[in-house]
Order: C-alpha cells, then structure tokens, then sequence
C-alpha cells in the first residue's frame, strides 16, 4: 500500500471514528505514519487531504513540526470555505505575527474573510501588507479587494481598486457588477457588462447571474431582455444556473409567460429551478399554478430540498389547504427534514393560517429547546391570526422569562393582539430595546393605541416616526376616522400628499371612512372619491366599500347606488352597507330588493346582513316581514341572534304599537334586556301614549344610566302628553337633583365647505336677522296653505300662543331657513339633527319642499329623511 492510498484510508477512517468518539486514535495513526518523515505533511495534505471536520484539521496543523506559508494557505482556506472566518481572521494574524512571507494566496484570501466579516479596518490593513509585499499587482488580490470594499459599503474605493488594476479577468468584473447591484446602481450594471466584453472579457454563467439578479430586482425587463440576447449569443442559453437567473428575472417582472418558456426550453433543471418556478407562482398568487408546477416536480423524481418545501407551504398557507400540508409533512419527515428550523417555522404558520393552532402549538413545544425567536413569532402570530390573544400575550411573556429576546417582527405581532392591559409596558419595554424608531413597530404601536381608542398616545407615537411609510399615514387615519375626528384626518391627508407619500387604497379607505363622520363636510368625500378615481384605486375593494357607506351616510343613497353598481368585485361588506343605507333612508322596499338578489345568487351572509334587513323593515313598518327574516335567519342561515337582533325585533313591534309581543321578545331572549331596548320601548310608549309601559321603562332605563337624560325627559314627555303636569315637575325636579343635564336640540348645515350649528331660538348666527325674516316669510306661506301649528310638541306649560312660537324657533327650521337664504336655487338642501325631529317639524319642512319646489334632507337620530313636493320619504312612519 503507497502513502496516498494509506493517507485515505486513515482519511475515512477518521470521518467515520468522530461521531463514535475515536478521534484521537485515528490521529494518532496519522502522526505515526508521518512522523519519521515530516516533510510528508507539506506534500500530502494539499493532495488528498480536505477534512470535511475545520476541528480535525487544525488539530493535524498543530501537530506539524515545521509549517511554512503553504500549511497556513491551506488551513485558511479550510476556515474560509467551512464559515469559520473569525478563526480564519484570527490565523492570519498568527501567521503574521510569525514573520512568514506571504504570497497572493493569502492575502486574497485574508480580503476575502474581511469582506464575509464586514471589516474594513482589518481589509485596509491587509492592503497595505498587499502594497509593502508586492502583491498589489496581483489579479486575485486586486480582486478581493474590489469585492471586500463593495461588502464594506465603501463603493468608491471599490471601484477605484477595480479601475487601477493592471489585469483584470472575467472574476474581477464579476465583482465590480456585484458591487453595482448591492449598492442599488442598477443602471450601471448594463453599461459594465457591456464594457466587459468590449475589452474582450468574455463573461462566465456567475457574472450573468449576477447582472440577471441586479436587473430583477429593479424590475428592468427591457434591459434583461437584452441580456437574455447576450446569454443566448454567448451560448449560456443550456447552463442550468443562468436558465434559473432568468426565469427569477421574469418572475420578478410578473411576465409569467417568458418564465415558462425558458423552464419548458431547459434540458437540465435541479430543484433550484422547481423551486423559483414555485416561489414565484406564490408570490404571484398564482397558487393553482404552482400547485400544479410542484406536482410536476414530484413526477420528475426531483429531489425534495428545505426550499421546494417551504415554497410548498407558502402555497398551502394562502388556500388554507390543510389535507395538502399534512402530505407535506410527511414528505418532509420521509426526506429527514422535520429538525430544520425553517420548515418546522413554515409548518407553524401554515398550520395556523388554517385554523389548526393545535398542531402548530405542538410543532412549537416538540422542538427541545431550540425554539429561536423566529419561531417563538411564528408561534405568537399564529395564536393572533386564530383570535387567540390571551395565549399570544401569554406566550409573548413566557418568552420573555425564558430570556429570549423579541426582535422587531416580535413585538409587531404581538401588538396585533391587542394587549390593552399590557400597552404601555410593551411600549417601555419598546423604547428599552430602541425599537421604538424601527417603521413597522411604530406603526403597530400607534395602531395598538388606535384600536384601545387612545388617541392622544397614539397621535405621540405617530409623530415621533422620523420617517412614515405609508402604513402609518393609514393607521393613524383609521384612528382619526374611528373617533370620527374628519377635520384631523383631512389635515394629515392633506399632510401625506404634500410630503410627497403616495397615498394606497387603505389610506384612501380610510380618510373616507372619516368623511362619513356628520361632522365632515360633504364635498371633501367628493374630493376624496375624485383624488381615488385619479390615482387609480376606486375600484379597489375596500375604496368602493367605503364609498358606499359614506354616500349613504352623507344622505346620498343615490351615488351610494352608483359606486355599488359599478363595483367590478362586491364583498359581503358591499352589500351589508347597501342594505344598512337604504334602511337607514327608509327604503325598505329596495333594501329587501338587494337582500333578496343576494339569496338569489346564493352569497354568504353574516349577522350584519341580518341586521340591516331587520332595520328596513322597522323604518318601513314591515312587521310580519321582519317576523320572516327573523325565522329564515334562524333556520335556514344558521345564525344566532345576538343583542343587535332582538333588539330590531324589539323596535319592530314597538313603533307598531306591538308592546305585548315587543316585552315578550325581551322576556324570553338569553341575554339581559340593554338600555337600548327600554329606551326604544319608552320612546314609543310615548309616540302610542302607554304611560303604565312608559313608567316601567324609564324606571329600568333609569335604574341603568341614572346620568343618561333621555329616560327623564322621554318619561317627562310621556306626562306632559297626558297633562300631567305635575308628574312632569317631579322628573324634572328629579334631574335637577341628580344634575342630569338635558341633551340640548342642534341642527347642522353644510354652506360652502363650512358647517353651521343651530340651537333652538338661536340668534348667534351673524345672519340671524335674514334667517327670521324668512321664517315669517314662511309662517305666512304655511298659514295660506292651510298649515296650524300642533302644540301637543311642545311639553311646557304654557300658553298656546307661546307654544307657537317655539315649535317656529326649533333648531331644524333655523337651518332650513338659512339653507334657503346661502344656497343657490334648486341646490338640495341637508341638514343632521342630533335628537329625532318634532312631529310639527316634519309636517313643517314637507310644506317647505313643496312651496320652494327644493329636495331637503335631514338626518336624524333614528333616520333619513328625504322631503320632495311635500311628501316625506318615511311615509309619516318613523
């Protein structure tokens, strides 16, 4: 047996003796072998020596008795190549100090290690070692140094070094054209390629890699099709690695087709072409297509990588397809994979995304303690997505025990689990692991203290955001809109266009949900819808929803109609809201007419959708197609009534006059009878007079808000209807006592973008004086056409002719009037009241429709009401 073949045997003996403890003896074998002649050690170790164990080698080095620069090349290198550049870095230091001259193999080498260590302070000390010995010149130490300034962010030394180089071959350009992409000159990527081969340097399949992946990831197609031409003239059209490069490009530039011809033109594919193929079907949402792309792949005998099955997962995640997954991961556990961190992570989030949070609980806790925090997050996001919050926060803190440290997806994800009781350490604990500064944290925190409704922390937090992304532009108008500040919200819209912030479709949802506020002005929701319209985003989904609902809540149910029609994709949220608003407007005809194209077509329904058909027929007196809906809701949709139903069912009968089957309904439902029921209950005792059933409501809606003053002034009502007096003193005697102060009446008008407020007999209005003068114009009009005041609104004792001149004085007739006064003729006139509207109110502005030939709105507690030639929309029902 020769001395190579002995070296080898002892080689694998040695592999194979590590796991079983043995290390030591093979070695020895070694030593004994070499020792008598230890110029062997010189020879034989660059030939067939290339431990696959960094620790078994640099224990045959120590033992060698006399080294020179080649043992220490050789030993670099093996650090180098297994990842240990720390111990690489710290040899060539020894070596160094050692006084050993070194050659161009070293020093490139040592370049190489400072690049992968991100240290430019070592690297320019290894050039100017480069520089004293000589090696400057060198093709490989010139190179290294290119690739180690382009790593160290230092591009323009980079590029100088290139420049300066006497000879440059196809791996220096190759580390130039890196060093353009990762620094984001993409641009200049094209320019050097094509500079490369006019000085006849003839690119190799990693130099195109590299120019195809700068080009995709900038979506430059136009000149990675001109690299494809150039691939195609330099005959890489069959190398496997450039194929996948390309195929990544036009992925990346969602050109699916060219994709797929270069796969279908490919005679060799390994699995990194599957899995790119997979992957960018996935990030395409192509899910059916890459379904089908890994079945194909699992027919060509392909080897199964941790890659192809992550891609796999991805798929199975977004179609919540969980019989798949399960086949997965038993290919996974057949191929030995079930212990790599990130399949095990992917299953977790799979397995949570579709609804199964057991089994990925069970993936978590059977990992024996080398959960990283990668997968504490996945675990914690997966409890959020099910709805579980109080296990996300627990296991958040059981984390923190543990002394694993979040990091910033960390402590996003749990503060989407809305941790209220737990805000403001998580905020401390934030600002400790300066975090706070980091987007995606700050924006999850500001929207954390959105949904809790602290408004003012959350305002801090959106100013303290040195730079917002549009994300938090759009949390912070979500807050805005759910607080319905409108003025706020306009102001940072206004803000975000002028920073210059594109604004996405859920910023746009949401400034437009803060428009449905009444306080905002109707035409800033038409600016809005314009501005969406312009850049492209009023068909998206959320958009058009919001649109819908503000229309109809601004008492546009017509251009409500509009944007719900022209809806290319509707969503259970279109048409609940276009049910709500016709309900709302007292149009319960077409708001059944939409509920019933939805049976029709057999589209899903949510207790909402249930709701707002419930209301419909309340507003429109439809009491025996309520008792249907109720019933078909029950039995046929599976759906349980919550409070919100039993309490239409409640309004339903009650505004009929239907108190024995209103108070039954309330009897024998499984919840406790809420303070809107009693105060729907009494309200309508006082509308059909029930002053027994009025007593007993006031006194449980009483006993339930004592500070609420509806109760003492609808029961006050009630007594002052009947003539009782005295009765009526003692509740309001009972209110002064308990300082409950009565909600004063308020009208609002919309004049010019601006909003006026009016209180009853108001005269702070600089136009006040005209705003009478039209009121008598109008009393005078009223009387010719018949009109007498009904006195029985207003519940004060006192003269009738005083009477009169109150109900003429009512909040909604001073915005009617000055409606008239500021707007042009034929403008439609809208007002919002904050209580429901007198009886002699309605009567009054039917007239006014009529006489001034006008459309007038007016939104109030309850309802819409639309007035048009002196007949109101609600039918006198409401």
């Amino acid at each position: 047996m020769n001395f190579g073949s002995s070296l080898r045997t002892l080689q694998n003996k040695a592999k194979i003796t590590v796991g079983n403890g043995r290390l030591q003896s093979s070695i020895h074998q070694i030593k004994h072998l070499l020792h008598p002649h230890d110029a062997l050690y010189h020879e034989s170790l660059p030939v067939d020596f290339q431990p696959s164990q960094p620790y078994y080698a640099h224990q045959l080095f120590d033992e060698i008795p006399h080294r020179d620069i080649l043992h220490y090349n050789r030993l670099l290198f093996d650090f180098s190549r297994n990842d240990r550049n720390r111990e690489a870095l710290y040899l060539f230091k020894g070596l160094h100090s050692a006084g050993l001259a070194v050659d161009g193999s070293t020093l490139s080498c040592a370049l190489k290690v400072c690049g992968v260590l991100f240290d430019q302070v070592v690297g320019r000390q290894v050039q100017c070692q480069s520089l004293k010995s000589g090696f400057l010149g060198d093709v490989s130490v010139g190179t290294a140094l290119v690739d180690m300034y382009m790593k160290t962010e230092d591009f323009e030394d980079g590029r100088g070094i290139f420049y300066e180089m006497g000879h440059k071959n196809v791996v220096s350009w190759t580390s130039l054209l890196a060093g353009y992409a990762r620094n984001g000159l993409k641009e200049g990527v094209v320019h050097l390629i094509n500079q490369m081969q006019m000085e006849g340097v003839k690119p190799n399949d990693f130099t195109i890699a590299t120019v195809l992946g700068a080009l995709a990831d900038e979506s430059m197609i136009e000149e990675g099709v001109q690299v494809h031409a150039m691939i195609v003239k330099n005959g890489f059209e069959s190398t496997t690695s450039v194929c996948n490069s390309l195929i990544c490009m036009y992925l990346k530039s969602e050109m699916v087709g060219d994709a797929e011809a270069v796969f279908d033109s490919m005679m060799v594919r390994d699995s990194v072409t599957w899995n790119i193929m997979i992957a960018g079907y996935a990030a395409m949402g192509f899910d059916l297509q890459g379904f089908e792309m890994f079945h194909k792949m699992r027919l060509a005998g392909v080897m199964m990588t941790q890659m192809v099955f992550c891609s796999g997962l991805k798929l199975c995640s977004r179609q919540r397809e969980l019989n798949f997954t399960k086949q997965l991961h038993c290919g996974v556990v057949k191929n030995g994979y079930e212990l790599d961190q990130n399949v095990r992570t992917a299953f977790m989030v799979t397995y949570s995304k579709c609804g199964t949070v057991d089994e990925a609980f069970k993936l978590f806790s059977t990992a024996n303690g080398v959960q990283s925090v990668v997968t504490w997050t996945a675990m914690i996001g997966g409890f959020v997505q099910n709805d579980d919050n109080k296990e996300a926060v627990d296991l958040f803190c059981r984390m923190n025990r543990e002394g694993v440290r979040p990091n910033h997806f960390t402590y996003s994800t749990v503060l989407a689990s809305k941790p209220s009781s737990l805000l403001c350490q998580l905020h401390a604990q934030i600002i400790k692991a300066d975090y706070d500064k980091v987007p995606s944290v700050a924006t999850a925190l500001l929207d954390a203290y959105v949904k809790t409704g602290n408004t003012i922390e959350s305002a801090r937090v959106f100013d303290s955001i040195t730079e917002k992304d549009i994300v938090a532009w759009s949390a912070m108008l979500a807050g805005l809109a759910q607080i319905g500040d409108s003025e706020k919200a306009m102001e940072v819209f206004i803000q975000l266009v002028k920073e210059g912030v594109k604004p996405n479709e859920f910023t746009f949802s949401s400034v437009i949900n803060a428009c449905s506020s009444p306080a905002a002005t109707v035409e800033r929701g038409r600016q809005i819808h314009a501005s969406a319209i312009k850049s492209g985003k009023s068909n998206a989904l959320c958009v058009s929803s919001a649109l819908v609902t503000m229309y109809s809540k601004r008492g546009n149910i017509e251009s409500a109609n509009k944007v719900f029609n022209r809806q290319e994709e509707k969503d259970i949220v279109s048409w609940n809201s276009m049910i709500t608003g016709y309900a709302q407007h007292g149009d319960g005809k077409k708001a059944l007419e939409v509920f019933q194209v939805m049976q029709k077509h057999e589209l899903p329904m949510d207790d909402v959708s249930f709701i707002g058909v419930l209301t419909a027929c309340t507003h429109a007196g439809l009491v025996e197609e309520g008792e249907k809906y109720f019933n078909i809701m029950i039995k046929d949709y599976h759906i349980d009534p919550t409070i919100e139903h039993y309490s239409c069912m409640v309004d339903l009968y009650s505004r009929a006059g239907m108190f024995e089957k209103a108070t039954d309904i309330m009897k024998g439902m499984p919840f406790l009878a809420s303070t809107t029921m009693w105060r729907t209950l009494l309200a309508a005792c006082r509308v059909h007079r029930n002053l027994e059933l009025g007593k007993l409501s006031a006194e449980k809606l009483i006993s339930l808000q004592p500070n609420d003053s509806a109760a003492y002034v609808l029961l006050s009502n009630i007594h002052a209807v009947a003539g009782n007096w005295q009765e009526r003193a003692k509740v309001r005697k009972l209110m002064d006592e308990r300082k409950v102060k009565k909600e004063a009446g308020c009208s609002w008008i919309e004049v010019k973008n601006r909003i006026y407020s009016f209180l009853a007999g108001d005269v702070s209005h600089p136009f006040s004086d005209l705003v009478y003068a039209k009121l008598d114009e109008l009393r005078i009009k009223l009387k010719d056409m018949g009109y007498q005041p009904d006195t029985n609104y207003v519940l004060h004792d006192v003269e009738d002719e005083h009477k009169e001149a109150i109900l003429s004085q009512h909040s909604e007739r001073l915005a009617v009037a000055y409606g008239l006064i500021a707007l042009p003729p034929g403008a439609d006139i809208q007002i919002v009241k904050n209580l429901r509207i007198c009886g002699d109110c309605h009567n009054v502005i039917e007239l006014i429709s009529l006489i001034e030939e006008r459309v007038l709105i007016v939104r109030d507690s309850n309802r819409f009401h639309h007035f048009k030639g002196g007949v109101c929309s609600c039918g006198g029902y409401w």
